[in-house]
């Protein structure tokens, strides 16, 4: 059998189902984009973000933010549809196939980092309006970093998923768990200024090192971003490492929940 027809099944099945179920659109983006407009405006008058260039507000400063927020909230949608398939009993009818388990997990990842970047990219469609300018290199790498992010998000929620039995605590987990990680990314405040124990605690994020290299691609053609965390080859690095590390996490508790 052909690892390329399951894989591509059920990555498809996840896409069908949102195009299906329209509300996840609006709730995924309403959210966050509410969030910006009224925290970014509100705050922009009085805060002036430390370490950042004098030409950039805080709004600005707060937007690649709330674009990983909606990368993390389809994350949430996405894999929650694994509490919702066990009970109505599809899980069990892919577990008793032939399918390798990795591959499962593979294309539940692709399908949930696929929604993740129709709806990051619809909110990058506004980046223009707040002056942000795209070169052909800083729009792809933009888009890699956003790839790399959902994808990762995606598995640690597919780690989660693939042991709740309930949805009320699925969403209770989540939010104890990705919440926090999005606030101690520097999405909310960056890293320069934070006493020492908290800065401490953002430097062992990974989702910091993803935010930062998305702010980096980002704003790449139009303010220069100063930074005390690494490169942005490194933060790449990292990212990527969290990739890998949530996608064998996630595969691995397939395995354990199953046999």
């Amino acid at each position: 059998m052909s690892l390329l027809l399951p894989v591509s099944t059920i990555w498809w099945r996840e896409v069908v189902r949102f195009f299906r179920q329209r509300s996840r659109l609006f709730s995924a983006i309403a959210q966050p984009l509410v969030f910006w407009i009224l925290i970014g405006s509100g705050l922009s008058a009085s805060f002036q973000p430390a370490g950042t260039s004098e030409k950039q507000g805080y709004i600005e400063y707060f937007y690649p933010g709330i674009v990983v927020l909606v990368l993390l909230f389809t994350a949430i949608f996405a894999t929650i549809s694994v509490v919702n398939d066990r009970r109505e009993g599809f899980l069990q009818g892919i577990l008793v196939s032939p399918v390798p388990r990795w591959c499962i997990v593979f294309g539940q990842a692709l399908g949930g980092t696929t929604l993740a970047l129709i709806q990051g990219i619809l909110l990058l469609i506004i980046a223009p309006l707040i002056g942000i300018k795209f070169g052909l290199t800083s729009l792809i790498t933009t888009l890699g970093v956003m790839f790399l992010i959902a994808f990762g998000l995606t598995n640690l929620g597919l780690m989660i998923a693939w042991r709740m039995e309930s949805t009320q605590g699925f969403h209770a987990v989540m939010n104890l768990i990705l919440i926090p990680i999005w606030l101690l990314s520097g999405a909310f405040f960056p890293i320069t200024g934070v006493p020492d124990w908290l800065g401490w605690v953002m430097k062992i994020n990974p989702l910091t090192y993803g935010l930062d290299a998305f702010r980096q691609s980002l704003y790449s053609n139009t303010i220069p971003t100063d930074t005390e965390l690494p490169l942005w080859t490194l933060s790449i690095l990292i990212t990527s490492v969290f990739c890998v590390l949530t996608f064998l996490g996630a595969t691995f508790t397939v395995y354990s929940q199953t046999n």
